[in-house]
C-alpha cells in the first residue's frame, strides 16, 4: 500500500458562491495587496482562500451598491399600494357613504322616491369626495388623492362618483330641492302632500265594497268624491311645469324631478285607466261651440256656393228669353 498522504494533504473548505461581476475589481483590489504582503505568489490567490469574514464584507459591500450607496436595510418604494392611515380613513368614509347611497337608490326605485329620500346621503357622498379631492393639494398627504384617484386604469373611486352624479342629474333632483340643495322646496312639499291626499281619497272611496267594485268596475264614488282633489293636483303640476320652463328659459327637454313626474303619472293612470273617470274643464262650452262651428263650415260653404250659382243662372237665362221674344215679334210685324 502507498503511504497515507491524507495527513499531509490540506483539506479545502466548501466553496462560497461566486461574487457578482460588479465586485470583481473591488475584490482584486483587496486580496492582491494582502497576498503580496504575506510573501506569497498571487498565482494561488483563489476564491476558496477567502475567509468567512472577507466574504461577509464583500456581501455587505454588494448590498450597499445595490441600495445606491446608502447603508442600512432595503426600503420599499413609496408608490406601492400601501395607504397611510389618513388616506385609508378617507377611502373608508367614501366607501361607507357610497354603500348607504346605493342602498337608498335601489330601495327608492319603485315607486320613485329617489330625490325626497336620498338627497341627504347624496350630499354626504359629495362631501366625502370633496375631502379626497382637496387632499390632492394638501401638504399633509400629497400622495393620498393621487393614490385613490389616479393610481390605476380603473379609477373605481372616480367611476362611482361619476355614476352618482349622472344618476342625480338624470333624475333632475335639483328641481325638487332648494337652491342650497339641503332640503325639499316648498312647491315639492305641497305637491307631495296633495298627492298623498289624493291617494287617500281614492282609498277611502274604495273601502266600502272593494271586492264588488273590482269585479263590476264601478268607481262612481271615486270619480264623484275625488274630482276636486285630483283637479287641484293636476293644476298644480301644470303650474310647476310652467315655472320650471321659465326658470330654464324655455330650454327643450326640461323636466321636473323624477319623484313629481312619477307621482303624477301614477295618479293619472289610476284616474283615467283604472277608475275611468273624467273631469269637465271650465272652458268646455267655448270648446264645444268652436268645434261645432268648424264642423258646420263646409256645410255653410257648399250651401252658399250653390245658392250663388243658381242666381247667376237666372240672370243669364232671362236676357235670352227676352231676345227671342223680341225677334219673334219682329217677324210677325214683317209678315203683316
Amino acid at each position: 500500500m502507498g503511504p497515507d498522504l491524507t495527513g499531509t494533504r490540506r483539506r479545502r473548505s466548501p466553496l462560497p458562491p461566486p461574487p457578482p461581476l460588479l465586485l470583481l475589481p473591488l475584490l482584486w483590489s483587496e486580496l492582491i495587496p494582502s497576498a503580496l504582503s504575506s510573501g506569497s505568489s498571487p498565482s494561488w490567490v483563489r476564491h476558496d482562500l477567502l475567509s468567512e469574514q472577507q466574504f461577509l464584507e464583500v456581501q455587505d459591500l454588494s448590498l450597499t451598491l445595490l441600495q445606491g450607496g446608502r447603508p442600512g436595510p432595503l426600503t420599499l418604494p413609496t408608490d406601492l399600494p400601501d395607504l397611510d392611515p389618513e388616506c385609508r380613513e378617507l377611502l373608508l368614509d367614501f366607501a361607507n357613504s357610497s354603500a348607504e347611497l346605493t342602498g337608498c337608490l335601489v330601495r327608492s326605485a319603485r315607486p320613485v322616491r329617489v330625490c325626497q329620500t336620498c338627497y341627504p346621503l347624496f350630499q354626504q357622498v359629495t362631501s366625502k369626495m370633496d375631502n379626497i379631492t382637496r387632499a390632492r393639494n394638501a401638504s399633509e398627504s400629497p400622495n393620498c388623492a393621487r393614490s385613490l384617484l389616479m393610481s390605476d386604469r380603473m379609477q373605481i373611486v372616480l367611476i362611482l362618483s361619476e355614476f352618482f352624479n349622472s344618476t342625480w342629474e338624470k333624475a333632475n333632483c335639483a328641481n325638487c330641492l332648494t337652491n342650497t340643495s339641503d332640503e325639499l322646496s316648498n312647491s315639492t312639499i305641497y305637491f307631495l302632500t296633495l298627492f298623498n291626499h289624493t291617494l287617500t281619497c281614492f282609498e277611502n272611496n274604495l273601502q266600502g265594497d272593494l271586492h264588488n267594485l273590482l269585479q263590476l268596475k264601478n268607481y262612481s264614488e271615486v270619480c264623484k268624491n275625488c274630482g276636486v282633489t285630483y283637479k287641484s293636483l293636476s293644476n298644480l303640476y301644470s303650474e310647476m311645469q310652467k315655472e320650471n320652463e321659465l326658470e330654464k328659459k324655455g330650454e327643450s327637454g326640461t323636466h321636473l324631478c323624477i319623484d313629481v313626474e312619477d307621482a303624477m303619472n301614477i295618479t293619472r293612470k289610476l284616474w283615467s285607466r283604472t277608475f275611468n273617470c273624467s273631469v269637465l274643464c271650465s272652458d268646455t262650452v267655448p270648446v264645444v261651440a268652436v268645434s261645432v262651428f268648424i264642423l258646420f263650415l263646409p256645410v255653410v260653404f257648399y250651401l252658399s256656393s250653390f245658392l250663388h250659382s243658381e242666381q247667376k243662372k237666372r240672370k243669364l237665362i232671362l236676357p235670352k228669353r227676352l231676345k227671342s221674344s223680341t225677334s219673334f215679334a219682329n217677324i210677325q210685324q214683317n209678315s203683316d
